[in-house]
């Protein structure tokens, strides 16, 4: 009888112990709560939106090459390749591009030049800013110095000079040619990087950053060095 009765007593105390347990896990471990503010939030949408809008425009793009491969009793099936590897090359940065764009200079400043001081050579974190401010905008084709910037570019220090694509950049003054798709567009990021900051940081390392007014027509070379790629072969025909 004793035995029965002790039963309901140890399942009472099982069950206080287990959720004394869990309270003091939640306790050792709390959730997380998410800091951010409104404006942190709502910017990370926007940028979740951006990707979204990317990524459909994407879809659309490669459903429509598919339609074209699907209807080639009704085309030259060699010509739809041919279109798709030229758009393909286009997307690298392999071709040379004519569109509205604008064109920036970067030269020492008055004050260096005035001093007899050295010019500076540009930093490649401040080169790197720069690209990133006008990524802002996309569909954007940039030429650095003569230098065209695509997926694979690495802009860093090289024994003291700054490299883009593993070429030095000249010491100023030298060009950096921006296409975009239309005039508005231009005339958009134009006027954006005259209203940001990037120009002060230029002045602080003792160089100016000139913004040129926006072209009905630039011209910007392609990539003319090897792509290093490390997960696609060429297979020979019967392979």
């Amino acid at each position: 009888m004793k035995r029965k009765m002790h039963i309901p007593f140890i399942s009472v105390l099982f069950i206080i112990g287990f959720m004394l347990a869990m309270q003091y896990n939640t306790v050792k471990n709390p959730q997380q709560r998410d800091t951010r503010d409104l404006w942190d939030i709502r910017r990370e949408l926007s940028l979740e939106k951006q990707l979204h809008s990317e990524l459909l425009a994407n879809i659309q793009q490669l459903n429509a090459t598919i339609s074209k491969y699907e209807n080639v009793e009704n085309d030259s099936p060699d010509r739809i390749l041919r279109e798709t590897v030229q758009g393909l090359k286009q997307e690298a940065g392999l071709t040379t591009i004519k569109s509205p764009g604008l064109v920036l200079r970067v030269d020492a400043s008055t004050e260096a030049k005035i001093l007899g001081q050295a010019v500076p050579n540009i930093s490649p974190d401040l080169l790197v800013k720069l690209v990133n401010d006008i990524n802002r905008f996309k569909g954007n084709a940039v030429v650095i110095d003569g230098k065209r910037i695509v997926q694979t570019t690495a802009i860093r220090d090289i024994n003291g000079h700054t490299t883009v694509n593993s070429l030095a950049v000249r010491t100023p003054p030298f060009m950096i040619t921006i296409s975009t798709s239309t005039l508005g567009d231009a005339k958009k990021l134009a006027s954006y990087l005259d209203a940001s900051s990037i120009a002060d940081d230029f002045y602080i390392d003792n160089l100016t950053l000139s913004i040129g007014k926006p072209q009905n027509k630039v011209t910007l070379g392609g990539f003319d060095q090897s792509f290093h790629n490390k997960y696609l072969s060429e297979k020979t025909k019967g392979e």
